[in-house]
């Protein structure tokens, strides 16, 4: 079974069974099974990163689909009521499951890149999963008690990640040294248009650059809503910015914790 599909398998089972209360909760396997390739060394630095981090406030182990593994419960309202208190916030602090960033880096680096960059990056789940991993990573965050929350995760953590509090549609992407970088753009096409487009047509504008891989988080088939018709998805921007679709996968999220269906997650490229 691929990786993606094992966490949806282990989430589903876990959806099925739990009966806790927690505003928020996931899973990480104790050891490596044959449902799920992820060696014990990796296990441990995902585990290694919910212990260090706040709003996780319990554990309880269990076995799901016969692999042993601990269940992390918390809450996220003191971060997600600070990230929603800037006027370009174009997301509010909803992460994605730890085991999810790791499957997505992992993607990452099987497509070939080198590099991540993750805009509005929460508590730097995926920066540190990339750093784990071997890949140069750097969140960009406009909340400073994130970054706050990212730096004393990474310090207690012991996996070190390059943060910056900035607004990413103004920040200056050449200051990072590129090189064959993925954009993991955090915002829902609804609620991340804006952002999307100016970070892509500021990283297309840097001459050095050689090419660039971006990751959209939500479907890019266009959707139509409401009695006004709008169209929603990643389809316009993927389609304007002339980029590729690479492979499109399918993760659990904070908000598809208890839901049938989970969140795809579209990546694309773009040949300079």
């Amino acid at each position: 079974m691929k990786l993606a599909q094992a966490i949806v398998a282990l989430k589903t089972e876990l959806a099925r069974t739990y009966t806790g209360a927690a505003h928020f909760y996931e899973v990480i396997p104790l050891e490596p099974s044959k449902l799920l390739a992820i060696d014990a060394s990796t296990l441990s630095l995902l585990r290694r990163f919910a212990e260090c981090n706040p709003i996780y406030s319990r554990f309880c182990d269990v076995s799901l689909l016969g692999v042993p593994c601990r269940v992390y419960e918390g809450d996220i309202n003191e971060y997600w009521l600070g990230s929603i208190k800037h006027d370009t916030s174009y997301q509010p602090f909803y992460p994605t499951w730890i085991l999810s960033a790791y499957a997505l880096v992992d993607k990452a680096k099987s497509l070939g890149f080198g590099q991540v960059i993750d805009v509005g990056s929460g508590d730097g789940r995926i920066s540190y999963c990339a750093q784990a991993a071997g890949m140069r990573a750097c969140g960009i965050e406009i909340d400073e008690g994130l970054v706050e929350l990212q730096s004393r995760i990474s310090q207690e953590a012991g996996i070190e990640h390059d943060t910056r509090c900035a607004d990413a549609t103004r920040f200056d992407y050449a200051s990072l040294g590129l090189k064959n970088p993925a954009f993991f753009i955090s915002g829902m096409p609804e609620m991340g248009e804006m952002l999307a487009n100016s970070v892509i047509s500021r990283v297309f504008s840097m001459q050095e650059m050689q090419g660039a891989g971006f990751v959209f988080m939500g479907s890019h088939t266009p959707k139509k809503y409401s009695r006004d018709h709008l169209q929603w998805g990643w389809g316009s921007i993927i389609k304007n910015h002339r980029l590729e679709v690479l492979a499109t996968v399918t993760l659990p999220t904070q908000w598809t914790a208890d839901q049938e269906i989970d969140t795809p997650y579209v990546f694309t490229v773009r040949e300079f």
